[in-house]
């Protein structure tokens, strides 16, 4: 038997467009289910997140899911939610950021067991061997000028103009479907509602070539509640790869959602049951500044993508932040985690020698940093036991060495609760 996965899509606010007749295929059998990645980057970034738990779902629910890397429709770009052309990939960029995007699908859906098995696919398998004749025989006398201009994306940039490249996508599109359905008897599409253009010009397809049924659905796009655009900070966009958003600073995103969003990406990107959502939500309301929601989302995407250890490292990093830490805590960060905590800190660059030879604290202080301004502040500030190095109180005898270096480079100066200061040696 089949979970109903449309109706666990439904009360998670997962469907927005939906063609007649899915639901019923979805419990009648197995279904082959696929949503396709362009590799635009060679990593894939949170808004990504979302096609994927599509697909876990439907692997959770019974189905086979397929995730297709467009290594063929990312040479062309999807005119679809752009106001203008992409710049084409060269293919040595394109196959780097393949290979990223594929090793990052293997980590989210079951590839080895089961009778529904996940599949991995590439496009460019079955369109490098495929001549602009035999593209224009096979795939586009099966469909009008008129059907295709009569899309959402390519209406909204007829006026500013749209290269024969980009309204040639949807047909390219279209045709991985009907591979799909015809090698994997695939019979489901799904992706962003901005994709029901080119996901409907598939079903189209398949009923004209295959002369089979297929069916489509969509799910909305996010938007934050101040319309700001979902994945993006004030540092760009969250990526998955942790070279490129750190496990703390990833963490940091979701714990930072407003309680609007975080009623959202509850039930988008976590796994939690109705009753579990409800239950958190109601612990939540009563204590909203412990922020319970936030740290459920959180914990529960950072272990998915990152895994338990940096789920860890990314706590320990956020309590840092708010104080709740020791110098050996401090110690156990990466050198990108600390930097992202202390993003923004001031600092100053020392010789390593000056602390190899061992560095009074007063001269740390004001000699070295200018953190504070005199001899005799710094002098009252230790005496009032308000000075930390890496965050353990010192006093005025202390001496800096080489035992004190975070990531053997760093140390952490801190007055009072909130003031810090960094010194690198280097």
């Amino acid at each position: 038997m089949f979970t109903d996965f449309i109706k666990e899509l439904q009360w998670r606010g997962m469907i927005q467009d939906i063609m007649p007749g899915t639901e019923e295929q979805l419990a009648k059998e197995m279904t082959t289910g696929y949503c396709g990645f362009d590799p635009t980057s060679d990593s894939l970034h949170v808004g990504n997140l979302l096609p994927i738990m599509l697909l876990k779902h439907l692997q959770l629910a019974g189905h086979r899911p397929i995730a297709l890397v467009g290594g063929a429709t990312g040479m062309v770009g999807d005119p679809s939610g752009k106001s203008a052309e992409r710049n084409l990939l060269d293919e040595e960029t394109l196959q780097k950021n393949i290979d990223g995007v594929k090793a990052q699908l293997q980590k989210f859906l079951e590839f080895k067991t089961g009778d529904n098995a996940a599949i991995l696919v590439n496009n460019l398998d079955w369109m490098k061997e495929m001549s602009f004749i035999d593209f224009i025989r096979e795939v586009g006398k099966h469909i009008t000028v008129n059907y295709m201009m009569a899309k959402d994306s390519v209406k909204k940039r007829i006026e500013t103009g749209i290269s024969f490249t980009e309204f040639s996508y949807q047909l390219l599109q279209g045709n991985d479907f009907v591979h799909l359905n015809k090698n994997f008897d695939c019979k489901l599409q799904f992706g962003g509602s901005d994709q029901w253009g080119n996901i409907t010009t598939g079903t189209e397809l398949i009923r004209r070539k295959n002369g089979g049924d297929a069916f489509a659905f969509t799910c909305p796009l996010l938007t934050k509640s101040d319309g700001g655009k979902f994945g993006k900070t004030e540092s760009g966009t969250v990526w998955l790869d942790p070279e490129k958003t750190s496990p703390y600073a990833f963490y940091q995103f979701w714990l930072n959602a407003s309680d609007e969003d975080a009623k959202k990406l509850v039930r988008f990107y976590t796994l939690l049951s109705k009753e579990e959502v409800e239950k958190i939500e109601a612990e939540h309301n009563e204590v909203p500044h412990l922020r319970i929601l936030q740290k459920a989302i959180a914990e529960e995407v950072t272990t998915r993508v990152h895994g338990e250890e940096a789920l860890k490292a990314a706590i320990t990093a956020s309590n840092i932040l708010f104080g709740k830490s020791t110098s050996e805590d401090l110690k156990s960060l990466t050198e990108k985690d600390f930097l992202a905590v202390f993003e923004g800190v001031p600092q100053a660059k020392i010789e390593k020698t000056a602390i190899a030879d061992g560095l009074s604290i007063i001269d740390a202080l004001v000699g070295k940093s200018n953190f504070i301004s005199s001899n005799g502040e710094a002098k009252r500030e230790l005496k009032a036991n308000a000075i930390a190095v890496n965050k353990e109180k010192v006093n005025e005898g202390f001496m800096l060495s080489e035992n004190d270096l975070i990531n053997g480079k760093y140390v952490l100066l801190g007055k009072g609760k909130k003031n810090n200061y960094i010194l690198i040696a280097e």
